[in-house]
């Protein structure tokens, strides 16, 4: 006659899960074992980490890969966190398995050498270093478990990356931009176009919907307000239609009834795809799409826009209420974003780049 299975453990398609009462506390949750011995051994281990808990004061073993769980599931408002649960995923294979008070910087060695083999920039490394800080710090200080016992007892110092191989910002001038336009993809020339005519980041341009557009009938023109969950400063965001911006909105007006900026029929997930990369080969030029936004940037700052101005304009953080203008306001914002409106006479302001030459 067989044995019984242990009380407390059911399955769940091809998974044992837990759920019973131990000392006091309810627990449920997965062992991730599809045999039977193995989901009880897991059991036992979990049942010896309460009792230690409770008798003794000792805290439980958790691996970062729980506390990464535990950390996107009480996330999920924050803009990034798709990013965050992209560096998770960067990161489990080589920290997942580990208890909490081993994840310091001795052990994400092999993560960060990894990541510098495939050609990863040490500020994009550092930014899966933040959310590991992140997590150790919330371990150590916030998250307390039934027995109000801390996750961890000291967090790890984690150090950043110092920046020794920071990408320089690419300007592209007029030449530039017309050689890279005519090799993008319709869809894609016309995203770049605006963001170079509007300072506006990729996620800004890719998620630009049609209700977030705001006529201005006393200048015959509109504006867009991007909601703060949009914006990277978390801020509303308001963005300025010079000529030609203003040309690319009426030429993909009716094409989607909810978003801007399409590709058959479909939202863009983003602007850095295998199109742009293309295009960005066939005409020789290192330009990311950021470089558009810095570009618009630098052309403002060189038509002798104000400082104040091309803060409003880029999308910066300021202590001004920046989506509360006068009609006069606007009118003074919309001049200066024309003034870096490239025309045949070439009246706009001339950008100077000077790049050091390679060898």
């Amino acid at each position: 006659m067989g044995r019984g299975k242990t009380t407390g453990l059911y399955k769940r398609g091809e998974i044992w899960h837990v759920d019973r009462q131990i000392r006091g506390q309810r627990v449920r949750e997965s062992t991730g074992a599809r045999d039977l011995k193995e989901a009880e051994m897991y059991l036992a281990k979990r049942i010896e980490e309460i009792r230690q808990a409770v008798v003794y004061g000792v805290r439980p073993i958790r691996t970062f890969r729980s506390a990464s769980i535990k950390y996107l599931n009480e996330n999920q408002h924050k803009r990034s966190i798709r990013d965050d649960a992209f560096h998770f995923r960067c990161l489990d294979p080589f920290i997942g398995h580990l208890p909490m008070d081993r994840v310091h910087m001795g052990t994400l060695q092999s993560f960060i050498e990894a990541r510098k083999l495939k050609g990863v920039k040490a500020k994009s490394i550092n930014l899966a270093l933040s959310v590991v800080r992140r997590v150790v710090n919330l371990a150590a200080s916030e998250w307390r478990d039934e027995n109000g016992m801390t996750w961890l007892s000291t967090p790890s110092k984690i150090k950043l990356l110092p920046l020794t191989d920071a990408r320089k910002p690419y300007p592209l001038n007029w030449d530039e931009q017309a050689r890279l336009l005519q090799e993008l993809p319709s869809h894609l020339a016309r995203m770049a176009l605006f963001k170079v005519n509007t300072g506006t980041r990729d996620r800004e341009v890719c998620c630009l919907r049609w209700d977030w557009e705001v006529s201005v009938p006393e200048l015959g023109t509109s504006v867009f307000i991007i909601p703060a969950d949009f914006v990277k400063n978390g801020e509303e965001r308001l963005v300025v239609l010079n000529r030609v911006a203003k040309s690319v909105i009426e030429e993909v007006r009716g094409e989607h009834p909810d978003y801007v900026f399409t590709y058959r029929g479909q939202p863009i997930e983003r602007m850095n795809n295998s199109a742009w990369k293309r295009a960005r080969r066939k005409v020789g030029l290192d330009v990311r799409v950021h470089d558009l936004k810095q570009t618009f940037g630098r052309r403002l700052r060189a038509a002798g826009v104000s400082y104040e101005d091309r803060q409003d304009l880029l999308g910066h953080r300021s202590r001004r209420i920046t989506t509360h203008y006068s009609a006069a306001e606007l009118s003074s914002l919309i001049e200066a974003a024309n003034a870096v409106c490239g025309t045949k006479s070439r009246k706009s302001p001339t950008l100077v780049v000077l790049r050091r030459k390679n060898g």
